[in-house]
């Protein structure tokens, strides 16, 4: 690295220094035993171009502005040279896909090239995203296409922004190279532009890094496993819990209600993932693998962006709860030969289930501006809200962005009116439509008449969780067709958008819009296969 840059923190790796190293040193598909990781080099890009990168993070991670912006950055983002004290390499998962157990995985295209110490003293771990084969490709290249590169940029900021756990995005980079991809499963392959993304979290570990070392029956590298993340990704209950098992217990317990804050996120903001394999569940209780994603556009509970799910409809957006909780599941059935704590595991997944009901409750609550009070009356609010964003094709982020407007001691104003840019289908929203969204106002201007709401007060407690931007598919998929065309000042608008989810900026109100009708059957705009 250039002198220039002495600055530029050096990287290192406790995983590394932790776990041995899979002996093969050749890089070609394989099924690994033993060992949790093999080392890799990141293969060469031809033209690489940096597309973009978050300013945000990088001052967190103690990268300087004019590092970011030189060849000595682009270069180690790109997988063509190495930050100082690298050491790369990929590890081995295995997990359950779509319900059925898939054997061995693993970083198929992610290059882990090491770690650094960010302003706040945390570890961070920096993984090439598209970097090329690792013995976990299953045969694959291990590249990644722009398309899907630009989504997990951009999602990964965004998630962060709207303040739901994520793993996040340092840069976005174009390789100059071109991936051969069958967009849609059809028989149909086409080239298309590459690039590679850098994201970072404090553990890229997954349920299924547990579950593959168990279904081995490799009882001491599982157990290895387990102590590893107890002291370096929850170091509190290292300090708190001296017994083994009792440690082991109350860390299966936060795993729980990490995954649960995780999960009221997602159903706070609309978002679905489309892919809740337990492969793609992080130890820590972050958002990871950002593949067919989709925030909700018209409230539709039974909605999943994925068209792989579209008949099983497993992972849509109404069936997270219960998904989320299957993986754990999953993930107490690969612990249970270390802990053997089946009733503890048992009472804290009950508990689980029991604790996101009431907060989602809760959460429903707030986004209406209400406080937790009077059940039957807070349930009357509630199941008619719910009815009415089911009878009518309604935007979900509109919907109550636009209902913080309403004053309820202003008898003049119509819910109806103030709400009425949330409805996609306006022709048919006729009178009657109408006359049920002014009744269920009364219904509610009553409860927050009971209440004593303030409505300036009630309206900004509701912006501040409601959010004026998501991250619409067609939005995300016009940013990468123009950016694949040279074009990069929608992918600058959205970066900008997402940095202030919860604030509206005049300048870029076209982004808060309702999905257009256009897009609402166009691929990438809606539903997307899993090809990246």
């Amino acid at each position: 690295m250039s002198s220039e840059f002495n600055e530029v923190p050096r990287v290192s790796s406790r995983w590394l220094e932790r776990f041995l190293a899979d002996p093969e040193s050749r890089t070609y598909s394989r099924q690994v035993s033993g060992f949790l990781h093999s080392l890799v080099t990141p293969t060469r890009v031809a033209d690489p171009q940096l597309l973009a990168f978050s300013a945000d993070l990088a001052l967190q991670l103690g990268f300087p502005e004019c590092y970011c912006r030189s060849d000595a950055f682009l270069q180690c983002m790109a997988g063509n040279q190495l930050l100082a004290g690298s050491i790369p390499y990929a590890t081995r998962y295995g997990g359950h896909q779509f319900g059925q157990w898939a054997g061995q995985l693993g970083d198929g295209r992610a290059i882990n090239i090491g770690e650094v110490i960010d302003l706040n003293g945390q570890s961070q771990c920096l993984q090439l995203k598209g970097a090329g084969p690792t013995p976990y490709s299953r045969g694959a290249d291990g590249r990644a296409v722009l398309r899907s590169s630009v989504r997990e940029f951009l999602c990964s900021e965004a998630m962060h922004f709207l303040g739901v756990p994520t793993t996040r995005a340092l840069s976005l980079v174009g390789t100059g190279d071109s991936v051969l991809r069958d967009m849609f499963y059809d028989g149909n392959p086409a080239e298309e532009p590459g690039a590679i993304v850098c994201r970072v979290a404090p553990s890229f570990t997954r349920f299924g890094h547990f579950q593959l070392c168990a279904m081995r029956g490799e009882l001491q590298l599982l157990r290895d496993l387990i102590d590893f993340t107890i002291a370096v990704d929850f170091p509190e209950l290292q300090a708190c819990h001296q017994d083994r098992d009792s440690r082991y217990a109350h860390w299966f317990a936060e795993v729980c209600n990490r995954t649960r804050v995780m999960l009221l996120g997602w159903m706070r903001t609309g978002f679905v993932h489309g892919v809740l394999n337990t492969d793609n569940m992080s130890i820590i209780g972050q958002t990871i693998d950002y593949g067919p994603y989709g925030w909700l556009d018209n409230f539709d509970p039974q909605w999943t962006p994925n068209t792989t799910d579209a008949g099983m409809r497993r992972y849509s957006f109404g069936q997270q709860p219960a998904v989320v909780q299957w993986n754990l599941y999953q993930l107490a059935n690969a612990l249970l030969p270390v802990t053997g704590n089946r009733e503890f595991m048992e009472a804290e997944l009950t508990r689980f289930a029991t604790l996101h009901e009431r907060d989602w409750r809760d959460m429903m609550l707030a986004k209406a501006g209400l406080q937790p009070g009077a059940e039957q009356e807070d349930d009357a609010v509630l199941d008619g809200m719910m009815q009415l964003l089911a009878a009518q094709e309604t935007d979900y982020t509109l919907f109550f962005r636009r209902l913080a407007d309403f004053d309820h001691r202003r008898q003049e104003l119509q819910l109806a009116d103030i709400v009425s840019d949330a409805i996609y289908d306006q022709e048919s929203y006729d009178d009657i439509q109408r006359q049920r969204i002014n009744a269920w106002a009364l219904v509610y201007a009553a409860r927050l008449e009971q209440q004593g709401s303030d409505w300036a007060q009630r309206r900004a407690r509701m912006n501040a969780i409601n959010p004026c931007f998501v991250l619409r598919n067609y939005l995300t998929q016009q940013a990468a067709e123009q950016a694949a065309q040279g074009d990069l000042q929608l992918l600058c608008d959205l970066q900008l958008a997402l940095q202030r989810p919860y604030e509206e900026v005049p300048a870029l109100r076209s982004l808060y819009a309702r999905r257009p009708d256009w897009a609402r059957h166009r691929a990438g705009c809606s539903m997307l296969s899993c090809s990246s």
